[in-house]
């Protein structure tokens, strides 16, 4: 374990013998941090969390601290971070709250750009892009390959959809359609399928196109929601995602962007 004498660590701390803390960072007590995972420099991490391998946080970052929630009294919550994920400077991530499940989360593969806020019991999946200054409130649910644009807020419970595109300085009420693009200007709007998105990531052009459909007839038709899915139903060959985007809506408690 290469650690700069500057650093500071908590006697109970568990870190691997390949991870790296650079100079100023403070090490709280019950903090597990995995292989080759590097501090770079001035990064506050508290426990209790689990930080897994090869993740990397540039400096500046507060990582596992208390929640900004009113109702948190000092109870035992956690925050866990898996393998590769990028931190850039300034990030900030609270661990849960007992009314929210008591876990943050955050999966693997995950690049998070300066600024990035991440709340309390907020569960991030993987392979997600989180934009400058992107800010989500507490219990969000963010599913894979998600892509955020810089300044937008997410409201709490929300929920952004796998493989969706949120454009830059959105505001963020009601949960993402996945496989969409939503961008907001004075009123938030989907304005199709995340095209260029789902064919850089090896999405069949026909798949594409249904998709594109879909979220046509949702957002651009006069149906109202249940005579979009309607048409959906018979007129778009099934296939499993128009499965999951007609799931989605069903599932949504906040209702979706259209």
């Amino acid at each position: 374990m290469a650690v700069h004498p500057t650093a500071i660590i908590d006697p109970s701390a568990k870190i691997s013998d390949s991870a790296v803390i650079g100079p100023y960072c403070v090490i709280g007590a019950d903090v597990e941090i995995g292989a080759r995972t590097e501090l770079k420099s001035h990064i506050c991490v508290e426990g209790p969390i689990r930080i897994g391998e090869d993740n990397f946080f540039y400096p500046y970052s507060s990582i596992g601290g208390e929640p900004q929630d009113l109702k948190f009294h000092g109870e035992r919550t956690s925050t866990e971070i898996g393998n590769r994920n990028k931190f850039h400077e300034f990030v900030t991530i609270h661990r849960g709250t007992e009314g929210g499940g008591g876990v943050t989360r955050i999966g693997d593969d995950n690049f998070l750009q300066a600024y990035v806020h991440v709340a309390h019991d907020v569960q991030v999946g993987n392979h997600t892009m989180l934009g400058h200054a992107v800010t989500f409130a507490g219990h969000v649910t963010v599913k894979d390959w998600a892509w955020i644009g810089a300044y937008t807020g997410v409201h709490q419970f929300c929920t952004i959809g796998r493989h969706s595109f949120v454009g830059g300085y959105s505001v963020v009420t009601q949960d993402i359609m996945p496989f969409s693009t939503t961008v907001s200007e004075r009123v938030i709007k989907t304005f199709g399928a995340n095209k260029v998105g789902l064919e850089r990531r090896g999405f069949p052009k026909e798949t594409v196109d249904n998709l594109q459909t879909a979220l046509r007839l949702l957002s651009h038709s006069k149906l109202n929601t249940s005579q979009a899915i309607e048409k959906i139903l018979e007129e778009i060959p099934p296939c499993e995602e128009i499965d999951e985007l007609i799931q989605f809506i069903r599932a949504s408690q906040r209702g979706v962007v259209k």
